[in-house]
């Protein structure tokens, strides 16, 4: 990673919410075209720290930075710049796909002929052409993900977030959402995902730990593993939870 510019810092990024602190000060970089892994159990401050680095939310203290922006000042900027999935797919039950993938469009800034080609495209590689008419609300769950996955993506952003994403679906549809991501990784995309199952971290280039609003881990899945003399990523999470709290950053 160390040749790729970085699109994503953080430095002592806290956040508060009158004497509780969601997000303690944490720090990482994060490298162009990375997929970046954010885990953590529920409640240990993922979407709030998510949240102030896509804009949504004012930081307390720090420093942090995304696609050249920065958060305190710039944040309309970042908006624009960044695609963005929650973990509720952030789409429409009571209109169809068509307009979903419409509104999005034009959320993003893309119009007439622009917008035309790329909702067709996005039908197209989803093969939902034939249901652009159907209500969301009918469409299995796993395609309302995808399509979700695809709106984020709509006006070719550098950075999309991604949180919780797989929250709710079954494995072989957590799956075959992965095999997405690596697709657009691989077009050069930096992937910023939010998870708390430990198995998908073995899924990114990189992945921190955070517990109790601190990130107490943060390396590869292979080099948290050796770390920690884990075999898998719930051995590792285990040990961090359970064992004296850590301000570890391996290989960060």
């Amino acid at each position: 990673m160390a040749e790729n510019a970085k699109v994503i810092t953080a430095d002592k990024l806290t956040k508060r919410f009158g004497a509780f602190t969601a997000v303690d000060a944490i720090s990482f970089e994060v490298g162009a075209g990375e997929i970046f892994g954010f885990l953590g159990a529920n409640g240990a401050g993922k979407t709030t720290a998510m949240r102030m680095l896509t804009g949504l939310l004012k930081p307390t203290s720090g420093r942090a930075g995304v696609a050249g922006y920065d958060v305190f000042t710039q944040s309309e900027n970042i908006k624009r710049r960044i695609g963005y999935m929650s973990q509720r797919f952030s789409l429409y039950e009571d209109l169809t796909v068509y307009e979903n993938v419409r509104f999005y469009g034009a959320v993003y800034g893309l119009r007439s002929e622009t917008l035309r080609a790329k909702i067709k495209a996005v039908l197209e590689e989803l093969d939902l052409t034939h249901a652009r008419n159907t209500l969301l609300a009918e469409l299995p769950l796993g395609w309302k993900q995808r399509l979700a996955f695809s709106t984020a993506l709509i006006h070719d952003p550098a950075i999309v977030f991604l949180d919780e994403p797989t929250g709710g679906v079954d494995p072989i549809t957590r799956r075959q959402f992965w095999e997405m991501i690596y697709e657009q990784a691989e077009r050069g995309t930096t992937i910023f995902v939010t998870t708390h199952y430990m198995d998908e971290a073995e899924y990114c280039d990189r992945v921190s730990i955070m517990v109790d609003g601190r990130i107490a881990a943060l390396d590869t899945p292979r080099g948290l593993k050796q770390t920690f003399q884990a075999e898998t990523m719930d051995d590792v999470f285990v040990r961090l939870v359970r064992g004296p709290k850590s301000s570890v950053e391996a290989g960060g």
